[in-house]
């Protein structure tokens, strides 16, 4: 058999530092990347400057419109700013180049790479365009929200992107189902379960204190993407069973949920800013279930710092981290938009939490989310298509 040179043939392409990152550092460490295109000032940890273009001025817009405009015009702006990244990587391309982007970023791209004969990668960090925009927006009818479920330009550019897509990168079961629905074969979908540092996400060293009332936790964003109207109402049901119970949110509220949010005035909710991992790892210790009772998310990070934390995690199928979770053992997996599969799940492990008397465990084996698993899978996925046979960087 013919082997395949492994000189440095892929360029990855993004607006800013996204889970494209996570390809980039490998196909670096590899000796299989050429270049990186990114439109930020600093590059990206792990991935050389000498294959790193920057432009500063895509940023700087973002930027400047996060702090002028609301969340939703904000990210229609960041949409919007696409084809300049899309354009100016598109002029440093090569034939022979294969490609790694994600939704809409990279569309003029795509179509140069495949026309030269190379492979284009979709990083599919959200399960298909089409899923994504139908559930949302069903989401959005059903509480009347005015919104969109995101960008309708960004929705338009990325809904053109699929027939240049030769393989996609799948972070998880979710989104793999929602590629083969839409017509994609099961050997163009490529699972990789994107990496998650748990150094710091330790169970806590001590004993709960039993006087602690029940405390619920969720460290993502409040929105209805995220089904938290569905964890609201849980948390109402529970409250009748538990009445001193407690539930931390992140003081991260998207424009869809704000005129919801006044009906949920009488919850007592503690919340917290975004904060960084050390203090994250604390404040997930503080609680005794966690909950994302999500309508679409490609992977959800926050779940296995939860679990790694050593608390049973309450997800949807729509939840991509579901596929860490084994029901009855770490967490257990309910119906999106049933409030009361929710409260009944949390009891369940509310019962067994407030009684035990052993230190709490990490839930997740580390190795499932670490880099160097991450990295030997996206490797040996690229051998088995012939796209690299050489040894590794430093090997």
């Amino acid at each position: 058999m013919t082997m395949v040179s492994s000189r440095a043939d892929f360029v990855v392409v993004e607006p800013s530092r996204t889970c494209c990152d996570y390809f980039a550092r490998v196909l670096d460490q590899t000796g299989k990347l050429r270049l990186l295109t990114i439109g930020t000032r600093h590059g990206t940890a792990g991935v050389r400057a000498e294959v790193t273009r920057l432009k500063p001025a895509i940023g700087l817009a973002g930027y400047i419109g996060a702090k002028l405009l609301s969340s939703y015009q904000a990210e229609s702006l960041r949409f919007r700013l696409l084809p300049w990244i899309d354009r100016w990587s598109r002029k440093q391309l090569r034939a022979g180049d294969n490609i790694v982007s994600s939704y809409g970023y990279a569309n003029d791209c795509f179509k140069f790479v495949r026309q030269q004969g190379g492979k284009t990668f979709l990083d599919a960090g959200n399960s298909h365009i089409e899923n994504f925009w139908e559930i949302i927006s069903e989401e959005h009818r059903r509480w009347k929200c005015p919104y969109p479920p995101f960008s309708p330009y960004w929705y338009e550019r990325s809904r053109k992107m699929p027939p240049d897509v030769d393989y996609v990168l799948s972070p998880s079961s979710y989104v793999t189902e929602s590629f083969l629905a839409r017509g994609f074969k099961r050997e163009q979908l490529l699972r990789n379960m994107y990496p998650v540092d748990l150094a710091l996400f330790q169970p806590a060293a001590k004993r709960r204190p039993k006087a602690q009332p029940l405390t619920l936790i969720n460290t993502g964003s409040v929105s209805l993407r995220k089904g938290s109207p569905y964890l609201l109402q849980a948390f109402r049901i529970i409250r009748r069973r538990h009445p001193s119970a407690r539930l931390k949110l992140t003081q991260i509220i998207q424009d869809d949920i704000k005129p919801i949010m006044s009906k949920y005035r009488d919850l007592p909710i503690e919340w917290s800013p975004p904060l960084p991992h050390p203090e994250l790892a604390a404040h997930l210790r503080t609680g005794d279930v966690f909950i994302l009772p999500s309508l679409e998310d490609g992977f959800a990070r926050t779940a296995a710092e939860a679990l790694s934390c050593g608390l049973p995690v309450i997800l949807t199928p729509n939840t991509g981290a579901r596929d860490l979770v084994v029901p009855n053992v770490n967490g257990e997996i309910v119906p999106i938009r049933e409030p009361e599969a929710i409260a009944d799940a949390v009891l369940k492990w509310a019962d067994r939490g407030m009684t035990a008397e052993k230190l709490a465990r990490p839930m997740i084996d580390p190795a499932l989310v670490s880099p160097e698993t991450f990295a030997e899978t996206f490797i040996a996925q690229l051998r088995k298509l012939g796209l690299f046979s050489g040894p590794e960087r430093g090997a």
